[in-house]
């Protein structure tokens, strides 16, 4: 019984349609497959959900795999209602009996008048109360005054277990459970009837479950509202979050787990799956996040000692995956986020074919060249007001831009090409069949593929996934950046600065270039040459973050602390980059989290931010490694380069060539300024002329 293959949560609602926009307080279903979640789908109303649910059944059965259907209702009484009832203390006999009874449509359904009709059989003081209607219910009060439970009870034994759960004999205002059971038991008893062998109901058909292919049970999100907070960091719908999570939780929690959860002492009331095993399940559907890198991850192979640009690069690409969990996001917010999963296109766009411009519609017939007269019908075709009837052959009719063609319009005469009448039209031809005109889909067809997984969002991407339906996205959670900077000789800007101090240039920049790459940026601050300060320090940012970049300290001096705290730790891997300007980049794991060591001076610890860790952290963010888009432009300068180490200049272009900064030394900061971009001159020696093509990365290929 404990075995699945998919695991499906469904958020259920008593309430009407609830339109073509995801919004909370709807139907959600969440689908996890060995343990992996598909994005939420959002369900409008209980039509397109029980038809949903009917095709997952077929589609997980016609693939051999074994389904848990969970939702979130009450599936069943407390005792004796239903022998009241049916005269059967079965709680399927009882969903039956709600099934011959309740009817349902997307705007109006009968269960407050069933419910009114319930209580006045058994007294007339309940147990049902709650009316939302507009108009009165004889044995149905708005609320709980004069009402009375009795002779059943308040709750179910397993409602006074579960915090915070409320009472199924409520049926309006918040937490009205009662209207989502009479309206879900209904739905369960047609599936139950139509898949008949193949499907149990949990904790009621316990032996026949044991072999059946499909299982429904009953769960309750809040069990892991714990694990819910933890992931809605971003806004977003949280019944989307709750039904994604719990399916991951109950797919993965351990099967010894879920033995347990199935073999519950229950009775004719029932029992909610999962109640008293919160915390494995929380812990359980927090194991989505993505593993760690391993501690070793920046170790160089055996008998490397300067590492190449190129080299380094390399191992970079092949050791960094994805940190960071998936997160729902609204798509308004979306900018600058990165895509978890694909997207599909939830309509096509354009959705129908429409005009392209202002004019007159017609049939084609043949483009025969020379005037043209066509008589004029009544009305026109605007933008979200279709013209209603079919357009005669033979016959036009005025139509405006981004106006769905009519019945019997394929063509569009461009207004400026027109002398109308009040009754016809005259053009010269000939014209093309579907000129002036878009046709459906022929942007982006419903279902084919929007954006993929890894994009960063652009507010371009937020027009295409807008216009195709997608009101939110699957997205990955921000990468948290901890900048650090270290050394006794800084000094705040606005502090005081004596001799041998300087102001602290780094860490705005880092913290700045964090903000600009979409990440979030943790500021650590300063710290001096104390190794116990530096321990707490990094202690922080790994709570904090998930990268810690600091500046200074990082070759192998007698005040360089970072290189040595890390070294004492096992995990410090000093790699000697063949590089101009920035030979010492220090990389490390404390505490699971990567930190990279960058050199002092401003200069070199751009250079390697941008070369080196722009693209590691974006490989950690989830959106892919990135490497930076260069030109072959010609020189504006000239230089005699040595052999051994790849080397990066400051410059420009000015007037199609190249400019090169004029000094190359590290700590010269208004060369950064200056600046749009980076020569970069790879280890062979080589005298550059004026005129010789190098290779220019404009600033803009670093996402700065």
């Amino acid at each position: 019984m404990t075995q699945f293959d998919t695991i499906a949560v469904v958020d259920w609602s008593g309430g009407n349609d609830t339109g073509p926009k995801p919004r909370k307080d709807a139907i959600w279903l969440g689908v996890a497959r060995n343990g992996e979640a598909e994005e939420p789908l959002y369900l409008r109303n209980r039509a397109v959900a029980e038809a949903a649910l009917v095709a997952l059944i077929e589609q997980e059965k016609a693939a051999g795999r074994r389904l848990l259907v969970g939702f979130d209702f009450p599936f069943a009484y407390p005792r004796g209602f239903a022998k009241a009832l049916t005269g059967q203390a079965d709680p399927l006999a009882l969903w039956a009996w709600l099934e011959a009874r309740i009817t349902d449509e997307k705007t109006t359904n009968n269960r407050f008048d069933l419910a009114a009709e319930i209580n006045l059989s058994l007294g007339g003081k309940g147990p049902f109360w709650g009316n939302a209607l507009g108009r009165d219910i004889a044995g149905l009060g708005r609320t709980k005054q004069d009402y009375s439970a009795a002779p059943f009870s308040e709750k179910r034994r397993v409602e006074s277990l579960a915090k915070g759960s409320f009472t199924c004999w409520q049926l309006a205002g918040a937490g009205a459970v009662g209207s989502q059971v009479l309206m879900g038991l209904p739905v369960l008893s047609r599936l139950r009837r139509r898949f008949a062998t193949d499907l149990a109901v949990w904790p009621f058909e316990i032996s026949k479950g044991s072999d059946a292919a499909v299982v429904l049970a009953e769960i309750w999100p809040s069990l892991i509202a714990g694990a819910v907070r933890q992931a809605q960091t971003d806004g977003g719908i949280r019944d989307a979050y709750q039904v994604r999570l719990l399916a991951v939780a109950l797919s993965q929690v351990a099967p010894d787990i879920l033995q347990q959860m199935i073999a519950a002492e229950t009775d004719e009331e029932g029992w909610i799956l999962g109640q008293g095993f919160e915390t494995d399940l929380e812990a359980a559907a927090l194991r989505l996040q993505p593993p760690p890198l391993r501690n070793d991850c920046f170790a160089l192979p055996a008998g490397v000692d300067w590492t190449p640009v190129e080299t380094a690069l390399s191992l970079l690409r092949d050791r960094m995956q994805v940190v960071k969990a998936t997160v729902e996001c609204q798509t308004a917010q979306a900018q600058g986020r990165i895509l978890a999963n694909p997207v599909s296109a939830l309509r096509s766009n354009p959705p129908e074919a429409n005009t392209a411009v202002d004019g007159y519609g017609f049939a084609y017939a043949g483009g025969a060249a020379g005037t043209q007269v066509l008589p004029l019908v009544a009305g026109r075709s605007a933008a979200g007001v279709p013209f209603a009837a079919k357009v005669p052959a033979g016959h036009a009719v005025r139509v405006l831009t981004g106006a769905a063609l009519p019945d019997g319009v394929d063509t569009v005469v461009l207004d400026e090409d027109v002398t109308a009448s009040a009754t016809q039209i005259a053009f010269r031809g000939p014209l093309k069949r579907g000129a002036n005109t878009r046709q459906a889909g022929e942007d982006i067809v419903k279902g084919s593929e929007a954006l993929p997984a890894g994009r960063l969002l652009t507010p371009a991407d937020l027009a295409l996934l807008s216009a195709v339906g997608c009101a939110q996205v699957p997205v990955r959670a921000r990468l948290r950046v901890a900048v650090l900077s270290t050394g006794d000789e800084l000094r705040e800007v606005g502090q005081d600065a004596g001799s041998g101090q300087i102001f602290d240039a780094n860490r705005p920049m880092l913290l700045s270039l964090a903000t600009r790459w979409g990440f979030e940026p943790v500021d650590l601050g300063r710290v001096g040459d104390d190794r116990n300060a530096l321990r707490a320090v990094f202690d922080e940012g790994a709570a904090r973050a998930d990268v810690i970049l600091t500046s200074g300290g990082a070759s192998a001096g007698d005040e360089d602390h970072v290189s040595a705290l890390l070294r004492a730790t096992g995990a410090l891997q000093m790699w000697r980059i063949a590089l101009k300007p920035g030979r010492p980049l220090a990389l490390a794991m404390w505490q699971g989290v990567p930190v990279f060591g960058l050199p002092g001076n401003p200069v070199a610890a751009l250079v390697c931010a941008l070369v080196f860790a722009r693209p590691a952290m974006a490989a950690l963010s989830g959106q892919g490694w990135i490497d930076p888009q260069g030109y072959a432009l010609p020189a504006g300068f000239e230089k005699q380069k040595k052999p051994g180490r790849h080397e990066y200049l400051r410059a420009r272009v000015r007037d199609g060539r190249v400019e090169a900064f004029a000094s190359e030394g590290s700590g010269r900061i208004s060369g950064l300024s200056w600046a749009e971009g980076l020569v970069e001159l790879d280890s062979a020696a080589r005298h550059i002329r004026p005129g010789d093509l190098v290779r220019y990365l404009p600033f803009g290929s670093f996402g700065m």
